[in-house]
């Protein structure tokens, strides 16, 4: 089963490029030491996008092994999860499919806990009943209405990401969409770049866990530089909780 989230999980790295900021972790062992900082911060669970030895996103078995790996050897008390991106296949449903089956040769320590699945990528539900089967419980991502009305014929997912990229898109609407579709499964609320901070005020607002990380975004809630993701987490956790606290 799937802990649930109080507050903060964090996303360390995301798709960008080694060197997009100076602590942006890639390989496992910077990934291990970015994933026992921001533990230490107060995050929860922690994501990540696994690389190749050329610094490539990836979802071949070995990447994502040794990044679990790593990480799970520095945080041994934290579920740790992965992304499915499609764009990681070039969009190729197919192999995303193989890629994402050959996880069955990783010994269940070197397996993701939990794997994040956009629900407007080809193949979700195929991929959804690939990773039960592996044992990785998934996590639903809904970026738009649309998204949360055909997440309800996918069944139990024990939590839903609503991430906010667009400004035209309404979380509160999303989030209604979600409850009247019967969708259950804890609900996760975070947004991207300059939507990031305002998502995460409106999580505390709610009630509701939020993400944070570097793949969300590379500057605190004033625009100022930060360090690492760590740095991120002790802002967003101090964000939420004053929103959570006013009146």
């Amino acid at each position: 089963m799937l802990s649930p989230i109080a507050r903060i999980k964090v996303a360390l790295n995301g798709g960008r490029p080694a060197g997009a900021h100076p602590g942006l972790p890639v390989t496992p062992v910077e990934l291990a030491a970015a994933a026992r900082a921001a533990v230490s911060a107060g995050a929860e669970a922690v994501h990540l996008h696994p690389r190749a030895p050329s610094g490539a996103e990836s979802l071949a078995a070995a990447d994502v092994g040794a990044a679990i790996a790593a990480v799970r050897e520095s945080c041994p008390a934290t579920t740790i999860g992965v992304t499915t991106g499609l764009w990681i296949t070039g969009r190729d449903e197919a192999a995303r499919q193989r890629a994402v089956a050959g996880w069955e040769e990783l010994p269940e320590y070197r397996r993701p806990d939990f794997a994040s699945v956009n629900v407007a990528e080809p193949g979700f539900t195929a991929l959804v009943a690939t990773l039960t089967g592996l044992g990785v419980a998934v996590e639903a991502g809904v970026w738009t209405l649309a998204d949360a009305g055909a997440l309800s014929i996918a069944g139990r997912l024990p939590r839903v990401l609503v991430e906010i990229m667009q400004r035209h898109d309404d979380p509160v609407q999303i989030l209604a969409r979600l409850d009247e579709a019967g969708v259950a499964g804890e609900r996760l609320l975070h947004g991207e770049g300059e939507l990031c901070w305002p998502m995460v005020a409106l999580a505390g607002r709610l009630g509701l866990p939020t993400r944070i990380g570097l793949e969300d975004t590379l500057t605190g809630p004033g625009g100022e530089p930060v360090a690492d993701n760590a740095e991120l987490v002790r802002l967003a956790l101090s964000v939420w909780s004053r929103a959570a606290t006013s009146p």
